[in-house]
């Protein structure tokens, strides 16, 4: 059954929409009043996990065993990588695509709301993704091999097919998601005693990157491999849990308690494997490195959950939430800038700095990074500034618009 009343408006298969048409349709960006707390507040923080799972693609000139990490690295090193992995490896992607799928949702039930229809929410939608997967192609030639907003742009298409669908549809896809997202990362678990070696002749280096991009993006898509998480982002955005954290306290400590159970269960002992703690042979290895990233698709709604707990708590953006919150705002402006840090240091086409560094020097360097993208967003922010990508990828998306901020900071306040 189409998803659309009598009057060709979107129905009301995201809660919160209004079936009426009200006033003429507004095809625009979510302002800056309608913005709720928690999702940039996750946004922010994971982009600090991004930058610390993203760095040891950088790293060369060592031998490596499981998730890139030097076979030789130091106590210092050994112990980082443990906590890296348990916490952060396989969390913050799923986690991002959480909060991508609930961005999706939104949008969606606020064009339905100022009387868009069905057609023209998912044009926007399509559109939108088209232009993240253009995104993620020039991300990728120009800086950085593992990029994922293709990835994301590619499955957000099918996400355009799900969303008005029934829960038994979306609940079938999720599941089907959870496997091959297993599959696939189970058999990427196996250690790599040669990670990828970027040239140092800048144009070949692009060209290598590029072709590479395309198959992992094209990969990670036809496995669905983010389609589950996106999927629970449209339920969390239909339950109003991330708008309003206040009224679901019990359901949000539920979830966070359950994801960091079975990140326990499911992380803990990968986590064992790729600090040199646990030997193991290499069909374990591929058993433990599935269950890793099924679990960390719990522990990603664990952390979404947990800054939706403090948003509850602390709803108002002052201070560190401040600081926060405007990365999250400017979220894909501090993406790509970790690259244009990241990738002309690192790398042997710029200064080479990755060469033979440990992991704990490359964390260190990732957490300065994330850092300096606090303080650009916070600037923004002071100037009333959207981030330059998202100013370009709204335009592409929705055409021209004023792209300053207007009035103040927004206030979330329960009622």
């Amino acid at each position: 059954m189409s998803p659309v009343n009598e009057e060709g408006k979107a129905s009301g298969r995201i809660p919160g929409t209004d079936r009426r048409t009200v006033g003429p349709v507004v095809m625009g960006p979510t302002t800056r009043q309608e913005r709720s707390l928690a999702p940039d507040l996750a946004r922010g923080s994971v982009l600090l996990f991004i930058a610390l799972a993203n760095v040891s693609f950088y790293l060369y000139g060592r031998p490596s065993e499981h998730a890139l990490r030097p076979s030789d690295g130091s106590d210092l090193d050994r112990s980082l990588d443990f906590v890296v992995s348990f916490l952060i490896d396989q969390r913050s992607y799923p986690m991002f695509a959480i909060l991508f799928g609930y961005g999706m949702a939104t949008i969606a039930r606020r064009m339905t709301a100022r009387g868009a229809t069905l057609g023209g929410i998912q044009r926007v939608l399509v559109r939108r993704n088209l232009w993240l997967l253009a995104f993620g192609a020039a991300h990728a030639t120009l800086l950085f091999l593992g990029d994922i907003l293709g990835a994301y742009g590619l499955t957000g298409l099918i996400v355009v097919l799900l969303l008005f669908s029934r829960v038994g549809i979306q609940k079938a896809w999720l599941a089907a998601s959870l496997v091959t997202m297993t599959a696939f990362f189970a058999l990427n678990s196996l250690p790599n005693s040669a990670p990828f070696f970027e040239s140092s002749n800048y144009l070949i280096a692009a060209a290598v990157r590029l072709g590479l991009w395309l198959f992992t993006t094209v990969a990670i898509a036809v496995v669905i491999g983010l389609l589950a998480p996106m999927i629970i982002g449209i339920w969390l955005a239909r339950a109003g849990l991330l708008d309003h954290p206040w009224d679901h306290v019990g359901l949000l400590r539920r979830l966070a308690l359950g994801g960091v159970a079975a990140n326990l269960v499911g992380g803990l002992p990968y986590a064992l494997v790729v600090s040199g703690v646990w030997d193991v042979p290499a069909g374990a290895a591929i058993a433990l490195g599935g269950l890793h990233a099924l679990s960390g698709v719990a522990m990603g709604l664990a952390y979404v959950s947990l800054f939706a707990l403090l948003a509850a708590r602390r709803p108002r953006r002052r201070g560190a939430v401040a600081g926060l919150a405007a990365v999250g705002e400017r979220s894909l402006t501090c993406y790509l800038l970790q690259s244009v840090m990241l990738a002309p240091l690192l790398t042997p086409w710029g200064f080479g700095v990755g060469e033979n560094l440990g992991t704990a020097q490359a964390y260190g360097i990732a957490a300065s990074v994330w850092l300096v993208t606090v303080v650009v967003a916070v600037l923004l922010a002071a100037a009333a500034r959207r981030g330059p990508a998202e100013i370009l990828l709204r335009r592409l998306t929705y055409g021209r618009r004023d792209h300053a901020l207007p009035g103040p900071s927004p206030v979330a306040t329960p009622t």
